[in-house]
């Protein structure tokens, strides 16, 4: 099985015009799939219009996370600040290693907000339909 890891926008459009954007996205989708690590571990949830990303993150303070949306990429960072030298472990099993996922996201789709609750992150993420694009009845006239 070959891995697709970009995509040649002369070969699948050669007679298609304005879908440069689109293509753009998919090749930056392919981008952080290669760069992802796999951690940490997420679930998203889709219901309706309505999508929300949950994500794993035992003992992670909310202060050591960002999370920006950019020119169509939802970018969720940790950067841990410090250990605290008077902790001694016996076993460190939680992981608090810095990560940076990103996900792409649809033109069409806002994020609504994020909230940190035991030891998961939840982003609430919303599909908004533009007028032009919902469906509309035509009158017949006769």
């Amino acid at each position: 099985m070959t891995r697709l890891t970009s995509l040649d926008i002369n070969k699948l459009t050669p007679y298609a015009v304005g879908f440069d954007r689109m293509f753009d996205n998919m090749n930056r989708y392919l981008e952080h799939q290669a760069t992802s690590s796999g951690y940490p571990p997420y679930n998203i949830v889709k219901d309706g219009n309505s999508f929300q990303i949950e994500i794993a993150l035992a003992g992670v303070k909310m202060e050591d996370l960002d999370i920006e949306v950019a020119e169509g990429v939802l970018t969720i960072t940790h950067e841990p600040q410090g250990e605290d030298e008077k902790v001694g472990f016996v076993h460190r099993g939680i992981a608090q290693r810095k990560f940076k996922r990103n996900f792409t996201l649809a033109d069409d789709v806002v994020v609504n907000g994020a909230r940190l609750e035991n030891g998961m992150l939840y982003i609430a993420l919303e599909r908004i339909i533009p007028e032009e694009k919902q469906p509309r009845k035509i009158a017949i006239e006769g």
